[in-house]
Order: structure tokens, then C-alpha cells, then sequence
């Protein structure tokens, strides 16, 4: 079934047929993305959910659970969860915030900044496998347009 956008331009037609919608779209590519980025770092006991927080963390160390939450864009649940397996595998640990006891930063440890050597490059491979038959010209237009769409969604639950 094809509708007309929300809008009404009808220069452009939505194909909402299993398979063929935006959403379906990135949410398959992004299941792809993962199991291929998972097999990798799963050589190192690292796990897709505990991929996430490491990545944070090693562009600022020391974020409280709930930064880590906001983030990542997880539940804080989840991010307990995830931070006491990360503790209980040796990549990070639990601080009690100096200035506010009853905030808990998360850190790094030895292990876990090692692991930024080893496991980012699966990230750049994987990424670099899925672009290989675009061109730079393409790959900025799809950074542009799903930066866009994401910000259209962002906006429209805004309301």
C-alpha cells in the first residue's frame, strides 16, 4: 500500500509494504549491524548491550549511572544491570560521587580502557563493510538525511 505523506506532497509516495518502510528499513539494517558487531567483540566477553556504556565511557569517563543512561538511551534498569556485569567482568567500576553521595560514577578500569584499543576497530570494519559501495559523497547524504529523520521524530514527540 502506498499512502501520501502527512503533509500532503505528493511529490512523495510512502511505501509502507513489510520490508520497503524507513523504519523497517534502519531497524533491519540495525539488527545486521549489531549481530556483525557482536560476533566480533563477543571474542573478547564483551557483550552488545555492555558495547554501548564502553563506548561512552571512553569518550568521557566517570559519568554517572544516569548520564549513562540518557546517553546510551536505555532505561536505568537496564543500565544497572548492564554496569554489574561490566563490574563482575572487570571493565569498570563504581565510585560514589565526592560532591554528591548519593550519586554513583562509573570508571573505567585497566581492562576496560585496554579494550578501547582492540574493540573499536571491529566497529570501524564493520561499518567500513556495510559503506564499502557508497561513495563519500553518498555516505554524508545518508548521515545528513538520518540525522534529519531522527531529528523529525525527536521533534514530532516534542509536541
Amino acid at each position: 500500500m502506498i499512502n501520501r505523506p502527512p503533509n500532503g506532497d505528493s511529490a512523495v509516495a510512502f511505501d509502507y509494504r513489510p520490508g520497503q518502510s524507513a523504519g523497517y528499513l534502519i531497524r533491519d539494517c540495525y539488527r545486521i549491524f549489531s549481530r556483525a558487531l557482536e560476533t566480533r567483540i563477543a571474542r573478547h566477553g564483551v557483550r552488545m548491550g555492555q558495547w554501548f556504556f564502553l563506548r561512552e565511557l571512553w569518550e568521557e569517563d566517570g559519568l554517572s549511572q544516569r548520564e549513562l543512561s540518557n546517553r546510551v538511551g536505555m532505561m536505568e534498569p537496564t543500565t544497572v544491570v548492564a554496569i554489574r556485569g561490566m563490574v563482575e567482568s572487570g571493565l569498570v567500576r563504581r565510585v560514589k560521587d565526592k560532591n554528591d553521595r548519593r550519586k554513583v560514577r562509573i570508571h573505567l578500569t585497566a581492562k576496560g580502557r585496554r579494550l578501547k584499543e582492540r574493540l573499536l576497530p571491529y566497529a570501524v570494519e564493520v561499518n567500513a563493510i556495510a559503506t564499502q559501495s557508497l561513495t563519500k559523497s553518498e555516505i554524508r547524504t545518508f548521515r545528513r538525511l538520518i540525522s534529519r529523520m531522527k531529528q523529525n521524530l525527536i521533534d514530532a514527540n516534542d509536541d
